[in-house]
């Protein structure tokens, strides 16, 4: 049968893609399942303000009467502007198992990215990095960790076949907890702090790390402006943002080193992995939903990197030595068996060489994909 890709038309449209992967993967053992309530703000242009400074379009292929994949398109204008590109992104390309239907979608993006002047398409990305990117390529036997893509195997060679290239790769390393933690830690943070004058902040309760998150992310706008993908946030997304994150964080894996006048110079934060419980959930937080994920953040031998950042005049002063052991030793205080470093570029080999050092290795790969137009 024919496919048929059309724009999104109204609040039913919305709901069929939203809840379209659903049934794609229903039979695919590693998927999980967005938390929905997330998923209607994400693509809801009066909540999400992404949508304010960005062209974008959502469409659904159909075979007949019958939803058989998704696809969304953005242009950035901003970040076109400051990376002096002409580039527009997909995201969100969800399909069966039939490259016919995959062509549809990306003829479609294609076709749509021409007429707004564009010369590349990349993805799959989001508005930002802060949102999941890539295409998985490597560990499909490994558990999905929260806020990264989770694809079926035969996506990179549908990729492939429709004429796309290699863009960049990232990596997530898996980092198993020792049996016992080292007895120089206290040494090593005493050194580190007293040497440069640093305060390392640490926190017990939600109230204590609250007014730290904002802080934050006007450091992650400072440090991680050369990343591939990234936006800036403005004020109001930083407290959004905080405000989304804060009910889920747990403070005891949040650590943040300032200079004795209180300004914060590096961070780190990490959550227990919760994607178990999600997934339990199926993505529901109501009515019994939250329960799964509450006992998973309890339960899980996984602590999932989230966020981590150094201010420049500050890098190789041993920061990052007494983060990481301090994050150490919080892990192995909640029984933690591993820990997912979260999405790394390959580019980035500072990074890796700090999950090297410490025997973390590679376990999955992603893939962000490029084609001219």
């Amino acid at each position: 049968m024919a496919i048929e890709v059309r724009e999104l038309r109204g609040k039913k449209d919305l709901r069929t893609f939203i809840f379209l992967p659903e049934k794609i993967h229903k039979d695919h053992e590693r998927w999980v399942h967005p938390i929905y309530l997330d998923e209607w703000t994400f693509y809801n242009p009066k909540k999400n303000k992404s949508f304010s400074h960005c062209i974008t379009t959502l469409a659904l292929a159909w075979a007949g009467d019958r939803p058989v994949g998704r696809i969304m398109g953005i242009i950035n204008p901003h970040y076109n502007e400051l990376h002096n590109e002409s580039n527009a992104r997909f995201f969100a390309l969800e399909c069966y198992h039939d490259l016919e239907i995959a062509r549809a979608l990306i003829d479609y993006v294609c076709e749509w990215a021409r007429e707004n002047g564009m010369h590349k398409l990349v993805g799959p990305l989001g508005f930002s990095d802060k949102d999941p990117q890539g295409c998985q390529t490597e560990g499909f036997d490994e558990p999905v960790a929260i806020t990264t893509p989770c694809n079926f195997s035969w996506m990179k060679d549908f990729y492939e076949q429709l004429g796309f290239q290699k863009e960049i790769d990232l990596v997530s390393f898996k980092l198993p907890m020792p049996e016992k933690m080292p007895e120089f830690i206290e040494r090593i943070s005493k050194r580190v702090l007293d040497s440069n004058n640093y305060v390392l902040k640490e926190f017990r309760t939600r109230r204590e790390m609250r007014p730290w998150i904002v802080p934050i992310f006007r450091l992650v706008n400072e440090t991680f402006i050369h990343i591939y993908g990234f936006i800036p946030l403005d004020e109001k997304e930083m407290h959004e943002l905080a405000n989304r994150y804060i009910p889920i964080l747990d403070p005891r894996f949040v650590k943040v080193v300032t200079t004795q006048q209180s300004e914060p110079i590096a961070f780190l934060v990490s959550m227990p992995e919760l994607s178990q419980g999600i997934k339990r959930a199926r993505g529901r937080l109501i009515p019994f939903g939250w329960y799964h994920i509450l006992r998973e953040s309890r339960r899980t031998k996984m602590l999932t990197m989230l966020l981590g950042a150094i201010k420049e005049p500050h890098r190789g002063k041993g920061i990052d030595t007494l983060m990481g052991l301090r994050l150490l030793e919080s892990a192995y205080k909640a029984r933690m068996e591993f820990i997912d470093s979260h999405l790394i570029l390959e580019t980035n080999t500072r990074m890796q060489a700090e999950y090297k050092r410490t025997d973390g290795f590679v376990y999955k790969r992603f893939r962000i994909f490029c084609k001219e137009l």
